[in-house]
């Protein structure tokens, strides 16, 4: 198995930054479409706990916008041709407050990259990690 081809590497970017676009702009049917439309797929978020496409589907319905947010660092790793992981540290803008998020990818048969698997958390502003 190769570890971070280049070419895989590229695909998921392309959909990772097109998910991040689709955040900036509340479109909620680009965030759903980029969700494998499956009752296996799992958001975790920071007040959320969601198990299936349709919960997350209902969930996305329910936001009125995102948070404005500047990333930080931005990582991602492939395992293959089909499956890769992403991780996003990102600054809430206003708050101060770090986010992290991880999604778990899948290029599947039919459909192409789709997120399966994603978990999103907070923390506050700490003066001591920033030094670091």
């Amino acid at each position: 198995m190769e570890l971070d081809d280049p070419g895989v590497i590229a695909e998921v970017r392309a959909v990772f930054d097109r998910y991040e676009d689709a955040i900036a702009n509340n479109r909620t049917e680009v965030l759903d479409e980029i969700f494998w439309a499956d009752p296996r797929t799992v958001r975790f978020g920071t007040s959320e706990i969601l198990y299936g496409h349709d919960a997350i589907r209902a969930f996305r319905a329910s936001v009125q916008s995102y948070a404005a947010r500047r990333a930080r660092k931005i990582h991602i790793t492939s395992f293959g041709r089909d499956f890769a992981c992403t991780h996003l540290e990102y600054e809430r803008l206003g708050s101060g407050n770090v986010g992290r998020e991880t999604k778990i990818m899948a290029r599947l048969p039919g459909i192409g990259w789709r997120v399966v698997s994603a978990h999103v958390s907070l923390l506050k502003p700490d003066p001591e990690i920033e030094k670091k």
